[in-house]
């Protein structure tokens, strides 16, 4: 799997992906948008941004990389440098550098590098499945119009002496409609209160049957309390992968110890990790069993104390 397909995981889980020595992704948070001309829905998502001076290693990529390939940091480290070398001599040879699923770079006439994002994928976990689409426009029907219309094609024909006669039954009607309205109302609330009547009285008698026969049954059982068997619970402690904060690798056991307890004195929680696989006793400023905890660590160590500062999984 590429580097530009682990960038995009991380994409996902973090606001800021480092590629060392080319530069930093950022995601941003892009509310949803309703786009009235093309009558389509966007849903809520994370847009993408490139800034190349954020070049400094962080460790994030690299120990992602490195645990999920199962080698060592030092060695991801080394390959990641060299393909970022190459994306570098991509730009500079006036070529245009696809990512899949996180955007296209290249080098503009004043050899600044721009940068394209992907529209293809949604970082935003909380709008998982949710896509765009677009719906067809509501049309809405003017009666008036239809009814000027009619009127057109065929005209009503209304004489006096039918006007009098209408506005003589008009009052007697409206009374009607209102007598009529009320009538049916009453009959309907009248219905209403006596089925829910019947129905309370169901649930009470039901209810009172249910209680006779617990009481009923309850005479049977014997008051004495009951033994249970004890449960045996046997717990395992799984063992936890422990980061470290490496501060250097010495070859003698004794520059080892010295530099543990200059940290120490400083008010670190130095600690000698014994030897590697390269012969060399490695120093750590402190040790974690959460790999957030202990990046965000190695970034306030790279800041304050050493840049030389990297992260070892045991």
């Amino acid at each position: 799997m590429g580097t530009e397909q682990y960038i995009a995981e991380l994409l996902y889980r973090y606001n800021c992906v480092i590629m060392p020595g080319f530069g930093g992704f950022l995601t941003q948070m892009k509310s949803a948008v309703i786009h009235s001309n093309s009558h389509s829905f966007s849903p809520p998502s994370k847009v993408i941004s490139f800034n190349g001076q954020l070049s400094s290693n962080d460790g994030l990529l690299v120990s992602y990389m490195a645990e999920s390939e199962k080698v060592s940091y030092e060695e991801m480290l080394k390959r990641i440098e060299i393909e970022s070398n190459t994306w570098k001599q991509t730009l500079k040879d006036g070529k245009r550098l696809l990512l899949p699923n996180v955007g296209e770079l290249w080098q503009n006439k004043d050899q600044k590098i721009q940068f394209q994002p992907s529209n293809q994928v949604n970082f935003l976990t909380t709008s998982f499945g949710l896509s765009s689409f677009v719906t067809a426009p509501v049309v809405r029907e003017v009666l008036k119009e239809e009814v000027v219309e009619m009127e057109d094609k065929i005209p009503f024909m209304i004489t006096p002496e039918t006007r009098e006669q209408s506005n003589k039954f008009r009052p007697y009607l409206k009374y009607a409609a209102v007598i009529l309205l009320a009538f049916a109302t009453g009959l309907t609330g009248l219905r209403f209160y006596n089925n829910s009547i019947n129905d309370q009285q169901l649930v009470q008698e039901e209810a009172q049957e249910q209680v006779a026969k617990n009481i009923q049954e309850a005479t049977f059982f014997n008051t004495a309390p009951l033994e249970l068997p004890a449960l045996k619970l046997e717990i395992t402690k799984k063992d936890q992968i422990h980061y470290h904060i490496v501060a250097g690798g010495f070859r003698a056991q004794e520059n080892a110890d010295k530099k543990v307890a200059q940290l120490v004195e400083k008010g670190f929680e130095a600690s000698n990790l014994g030897l590697n696989k390269h012969g060399l006793h490695l120093v750590a400023y402190g040790s974690f069993t959460n790999v957030d905890e202990a990046l965000q660590y190695l970034r306030q160590i790279k800041r304050t104390e050493s840049s030389d500062a990297w992260l070892f999984q045991e």
